[in-house]
C-alpha cells in the first residue's frame, strides 16, 4: 500500500510541476520534476517541435562557479514546462584536460548543422586555477541535441588575422603604448585603434562572453567579448562550424560591452548586450545594424519602467524566436547569485520593436497569447 500510494503521490506532483501556462520573470522556475531549472548563462535551439534549453549547471557555495559537473540540457514542447535531459557535456576528470573538473565553462550555445547533421556547442572555456586569463572559445559535438557532447577544441580566434575593417595604420603601435594610464583619453583612443587587437595578434584574440548566431544563408557567426572585455567581435565560422574562416570585425571598440544577444527581423539585426560590472547588474545596451559587418549603430538602454537601469538586475544570455510565431523573439537573461550560483534565477521578457528600437518592458507574469495580441 505505501509503494503505491508513494507512486499516486510521485505522479500528481509530476503532473503539477508540468502545468506552467505563462512565464514568471525572477521567480524560481521548477522542472517537469519539481526541481529548480539549472541552466544559467544559456541558450535555445529548436528541433523537429521541441526547444532544448543548454546551461552551466552551478551549484552551492562560492565554488559553484566553476564548472563541477558541466552543461546541463532541458526539452519543452512550449516553452513554460521543461524536462530535465540531464548533463550533456560532462567535465573531465584528466586533470590535464582541458576541460577538467573546476574549469570554468560558461554560455554554451547549441546549434545544428545542416550539413554535417551535427549539432555544435560552442562555449567559453576558462582553464582550471588560471582565473580569466586564458579567455577561450571551446567547442563540442554530438549527434544528438540530447548529446553526449563530445569537446573537440578550443581557441583563441584568428590568430595571425587582422579584422576585414583595419586600417593599415593601425597594423603598427606607438612604443610608449603600454605606459598609458587606463581609462584615459590616450588610453582610449589606442584601443579604438588596435592596441589590443596588436597585443594579442599572433596568439589569437580573448573571447569570453558569446553568443552564437546562425544567419538565413546557413552561414554561423560567434559574437564574443573581447580585448578584456572592452570590444565586442563578431567572427565568421567555416561550414561545419567548427573553426573560423578568419573573417571577422569590431563592434563598438572600447565600449566595454559583454554577454550579447543577437536577433534578425526584416533584415535587419538587432544586438543586445551589458555593460561590464562583475556579477552586478547594470544598464543594457542595445544596437542594429543592415549587414552582420556593421556598421553597428548603438540605440541605447533597451529597458523600460522601474530597474530598467540594472535591466531588472539581470543580465542578457540569449534572443528565442518563438517558432510559427512571426517575428516573436523571448530576451532571456540571468538573475545571478554568485553567494550561492544555483539559486541564480531568470528573466524572461517579450522583445518589441518600437521606431526601429527594441524595447524591454518589465512583466511580473505574461504569455506568449498576450504578447501576440499586444503586438
Amino acid at each position: 500500500m505505501k509503494l503505491k500510494f508513494s507512486i499516486i503521490i510521485s505522479f500528481v506532483c509530476s503532473f503539477v510541476f508540468s502545468q506552467n501556462n505563462s512565464f514568471v520573470p525572477g521567480k524560481q522556475w521548477k522542472d517537469t520534476n519539481g526541481m529548480h531549472i539549472n541552466a544559467h548563462g544559456g541558450g535555445i535551439v529548436f528541433v523537429d517541435g521541441t526547444y532544448f534549453w543548454y546551461g552551466e549547471f552551478k551549484t552551492s557555495g562560492r565554488s559553484g562557479n566553476t564548472s563541477l559537473e558541466g552543461i546541463s540540457c532541458y526539452s519543452s514542447k512550449d516553452l513554460y514546462n521543461w524536462k530535465n535531459e540531464g548533463i550533456v557535456l560532462k567535465v573531465d576528470q584528466d586533470p590535464n584536460s582541458e576541460i577538467t573538473k573546476g574549469c570554468v565553462i560558461e554560455r554554451p550555445k547549441v546549434i545544428f548543422n545542416k550539413k554535417t547533421g551535427k549539432y555544435v556547442m560552442w562555449f567559453h572555456l576558462e582553464l582550471k586555477g588560471q582565473g580569466y586569463n586564458a579567455a577561450k572559445a571551446a567547442v563540442a559535438i554530438s549527434d544528438s541535441p540530447k548529446g553526449p557532447f563530445i569537446f573537440k577544441k578550443s581557441y583563441r580566434p584568428n590568430k595571425g588575422v587582422w579584422p576585414i575593417d583595419f586600417k593599415e595604420e593601425n597594423k603598427t603601435g606607438s612604443a610608449n603604448e603600454d605606459a598609458l594610464k587606463s581609462w584615459s583619453p590616450e588610453w582610449l583612443t589606442a584601443i579604438k585603434n588596435g592596441m589590443l587587437v596588436r597585443k594579442d595578434f599572433e596568439k589569437g584574440q580573448m573571447a569570453r562572453d558569446m553568443t552564437v548566431y546562425v544567419d538565413d544563408n546557413g552561414k554561423a557567426y560567434l559574437i564574443s567579448s573581447s580585448e578584456e572585455n572592452l570590444t565586442l567581435h563578431i567572427s565568421e565560422l567555416t561550414d561545419d562550424y567548427l573553426d573560423f574562416t578568419g573573417k571577422w570585425t569590431r563592434v563598438a571598440p572600447a565600449g566595454h560591452n559583454e554577454a550579447p544577444a543577437i536577433f534578425k527581423k526584416d533584415g535587419v539585426y538587432y544586438m543586445i548586450t551589458s555593460g561590464c560590472t562583475g556579477w552586478d547588474p547594470n544598464a543594457a545596451r542595445s544596437f542594429k545594424s543592415k549587414s552582420i559587418w556593421g556598421p553597428w549603430e548603438s540605440l541605447g538602454n533597451p529597458c523600460i519602467g522601474p530597474d530598467a537601469e540594472l535591466t531588472f538586475h539581470s543580465q542578457s544570455t540569449y534572443i528565442v524566436p518563438v517558432q510559427g510565431k512571426k517575428d516573436q523573439f523571448i530576451f532571456m537573461a540571468d538573475r545571478w547569485n554568485p553567494k550561492n550560483p544555483i539559486d541564480g534565477t531568470y528573466i524572461w521578457l517579450p522583445i518589441k520593436l518600437e521606431k526601429g528600437k527594441p524595447v524591454l518592458k518589465w512583466l511580473d507574469q505574461w504569455n506568449l497569447s498576450t504578447f501576440s495580441e499586444n503586438q
